[in-house]
C-alpha cells in the first residue's frame, strides 16, 4: 500500500512539472502554415513598419495588406497626434478603405503597426474588431521610436480574445517627430532581417 502512495505521489509531482513547463513555454505555432494560409496586414506612416512586413512576407509568404483608410490622417504630424489622441479617448474606430475578402481563408495573421502614444494605433483596433479572428493564430509586429510597445501587444490580445497570440516583434523605427523618417534600410535593414528571422524559428513559423 505505501509503495502505491508513492508511486501515485510522485506521479502528481511528474503532471505537476509538465504542467508548469507548459505554462512557462512560449507559445507557438502548431504546424508550419502553408503560404496560402497566411495574411500580413500593416499599419506605416514612415514605413518602418512596412519594411518588417516585407521581411516577414519574404521568409514566410502570404498575402500582404497595407491598412488604408477612408479618410488618411493629415500629413502634418502634429495634426495627427492631436487626431489619434482624440480618437482614443472617445473610442473612435477610423472607418478602413482596405477589405479583405474571405478572411476564414487564414490560419495564421501577422498584425503590423507602430506604437502611437504607446497605444495600439486606432486603425489596427478598427481592422481587430471589424474581422473575426476567432481560432486563428494571430502574431503581432512592431516599430517604435525608441520607447517600445507600450500597451499595443496587451491591446491585441485583449480584442482577440479567441484567437492564440504569439510572442510579438519589435525593433525601433524612425522618429516622425524628430524627423527620422525610414530608417530600416541598408545596414539597419540587414540586422533587422536577422532579428525577424531568429525570431520566426523561435515562434515555429518557419
Amino acid at each position: 500500500m505505501a509503495m502505491k502512495h508513492l508511486l501515485w505521489a510522485c506521479c502528481l509531482i511528474s503532471m505537476a512539472c509538465m504542467s508548469s513547463e507548459t505554462k512557462d513555454r512560449p507559445a507557438t505555432i502548431a504546424a508550419v502554415p502553408g503560404p496560402n494560409k497566411v495574411l500580413i496586414v500593416y499599419l506605416s506612416r514612415t514605413n518602418n513598419t512596412k519594411a518588417v512586413a516585407e521581411i516577414i512576407h519574404k521568409r514566410v509568404g502570404g498575402k500582404l495588406v497595407p491598412l488604408e483608410l477612408v479618410t488618411p490622417y493629415p500629413e502634418n504630424y502634429r495634426a495627427t497626434v492631436e487626431q489619434v489622441a482624440k480618437e482614443n479617448e472617445t473610442g473612435f474606430l477610423p472607418p478602413l478603405k482596405t477589405k479583405i475578402d474571405n478572411i476564414r481563408q487564414y490560419d495564421v495573421v501577422f498584425v503590423g503597426f507602430p506604437t502611437w502614444g504607446m497605444q495600439l494605433p486606432p486603425p489596427m483596433k478598427s481592422f481587430l474588431r471589424q474581422y473575426d479572428l476567432r481560432g486563428k493564430t494571430v502574431i503581432p509586429f512592431n516599430s517604435n521610436g525608441g520607447y517600445g510597445v507600450g500597451s499595443t501587444f496587451q491591446t491585441v490580445k485583449e480584442l482577440c480574445p479567441n484567437s492564440t497570440i504569439l510572442e510579438g516583434f519589435t525593433t525601433r523605427g524612425g522618429s516622425e517627430r524628430d524627423g527620422q523618417l525610414l530608417v530600416i534600410k541598408d545596414a539597419k535593414a540587414q540586422e533587422v532581417e536577422t532579428d525577424v528571422l531568429n525570431w520566426l524559428k523561435k515562434i515555429k513559423v518557419i
